[in-house]
């Protein structure tokens, strides 16, 4: 059985958001996705581009993220994969997801790995996640998902470990520069060979040059092969993949070489 897995790239400004969603929706609707990964925190411009936490900016990120988890349903029945900005014991949290349709909200783990340099002052937001990456489980369709939250892409051995625990899809949301798309591609690649898996990501965009968000999602298979990426001509795609080809790839090299 086949998965058509939908990628995209989306403005970050609330208007172009907008209208990017209503075009992705009805992407979704005419390709018959079955999966779709959105970029991270997606709901919201990117406010780690400053670098002092504000309470009111991070209090208005969570609302809106917490208003959109309803309009997930217009990309029913897809699964959708994503994060978003939470408040748990105290703490603040980027939180990866899966939503699907029925069983609804589910977290997949909080972001770890937390970069703190020059639109990315992200360990002046929030808090350090707890390290656990347990693979989750998508009944519809069957599917063992990996979440790695942008930057943790680059720690590859959590890439190895979910691949380890028999993952299909390795899904990266991601907010990431202009000038770097060319190394977050290549790292998607690597990732999804140290992992035996599909490698998908979705990336904020900005037509405002003073904002430095680049774009380009993309769809990798298990022996690194890019299946398909995004552009600002063609914002979301789709193909299809085979969990097989993943579950196959575990006995083929590097992954079955031992640690």
């Amino acid at each position: 059985m086949t998965i058509a897995v939908t990628v995209c790239e989306l403005r970050d400004d609330p208007k172009g958001f907008a209208r990017d969603w209503e075009g992705l929706a009805e992407h979704v609707r005419a390709s018959g996705s079955d999966v779709v990964v959105l970029p991270e925190m997606p709901f919201f411009p990117w406010f780690t581009r400053e670098r002092r936490y504000d309470p009111a900016t991070w209090q208005a990120a969570v609302a809106a993220h917490e208003s959109w988890l309803a309009r997930l349903e217009e990309l029913a029945p897809a699964l959708v994969i994503g994060s978003r900005p939470v408040e748990a014991g105290g703490r603040r949290l980027n939180e990866g997801f899966l939503w699907e349709p029925g069983a609804g909200y589910r977290a997949a783990h909080t972001k770890y790995y937390l970069p703190e340099e020059d639109g990315f002052w992200e360990a002046s937001w929030y808090h350090r996640g707890d390290g656990d990456f347990t693979p989750v489980d998508a009944a519809r369709p069957p599917l063992r998902v990996g979440v790695l939250i942008c930057t943790e892409l680059w720690f590859m051995q959590r890439a190895r470990a979910y691949g380890q625990a028999g993952i299909h899809l390795l899904a990266v949301p991601r907010a990431t520069g202009k000038p770097t798309v060319d190394k977050w591609l290549a790292g998607g690649r690597v990732a999804a060979v140290v992992a035996g898996a599909f490698c998908a990501s979705s990336n904020h965009v900005s037509e405002d040059p003073a904002v430095d968000l680049g774009g380009l999602g993309w769809l990798v298979d298990p022996d690194g092969r890019v299946l398909a990426v995004t552009s600002r001509a063609t914002p979301w795609v789709t193909a299809r993949i085979d969990p097989q080809d993943a579950a196959r790839a575990k006995a083929t090299y590097p992954r079955y070489v031992p640690d």
